[in-house]
């Protein structure tokens, strides 16, 4: 006999399984053909469900936009962690996040979804507090840093805005680049001579362990 824990769970499933239908019907039509040219119909029609199945999860495009946008992150969020934790030094971890950041940025899909469209389809406030999470990985990387005493200690929040914001603009730069492997190459070269100058000198062979607490 169904209960109603059950029936709830039922419910849940059902919904989730509608969302996600939603969302990736979503993101790949707006991959393929752009946020503007993107009609609600044709997400619904890719999805196989109604309009009013979409309006009872979703207010409008930019709204669905904003969860394929906010998922996105989120991956990315997930790529800088594993690439920091994948290093036994926390500085050599924070590095390879940041390559790993800019990297996974300019994989075509998520570069439409993440430099061409997002600009157009949402608010600069909306983005900057979808971002957060990703940039919240850079600080806590330089956090762990610091109190492992790879580099000196120094005001979190304009170092992170510095190394973050400035990921951003090459991997913009590099969205419109007519030779991506070229600039990449380039601008990972900048990038290492950039956090040579944040982390100064250090002991020859220096390797920190440290309990990640990001």
């Amino acid at each position: 006999m169904a209960t109603n824990t059950d029936a709830r769970r039922s419910q849940r499933e059902r919904t989730r399984a509608t969302t996600g239908a939603l969302v990736a019907a979503a993101r790949g039509l707006f991959v393929d053909d752009g946020f503007s040219a993107t009609s609600l119909d044709a997400i619904c029609a890719e999805a196989g469900v109604t309009r009013g199945a979409f309006y009872h999860h979703f207010k409008n495009k930019e709204h669905i936009f904003r969860e394929v946008y906010a998922a996105d992150q989120k991956k990315l969020a997930v790529i800088i962690q594993r690439a920091f934790r994948a290093e036994p030094d926390p500085w050599d971890g924070m590095a390879a996040g940041c390559r790993a950041m800019l990297e996974a940025s300019l994989e075509p899909a998520v570069r439409r979804i993440t430099l061409v469209e997002a600009p157009g389809a949402l608010d600069w406030s909306t983005m900057r507090g979808i971002q957060a999470g990703c940039k919240e990985r850079i600080r806590g990387g330089l956090a762990i840093a610091i109190k492992a005493g790879c580099i000196p200690d120094r005001p979190l929040g304009p170092l992170t805005s510095l190394l973050y914001g400035g990921i951003g603009e090459i991997a913009l730069d590099l969205a419109d680049a007519a030779d991506q492997c070229a600039a990449l190459e380039d601008a990972l070269a900048e990038l290492d001579l950039v956090l040579a100058g944040v982390a100064g000198p250090r002991a020859p062979g220096c390797a920190h362990r440290v309990e990640d607490e990001s």
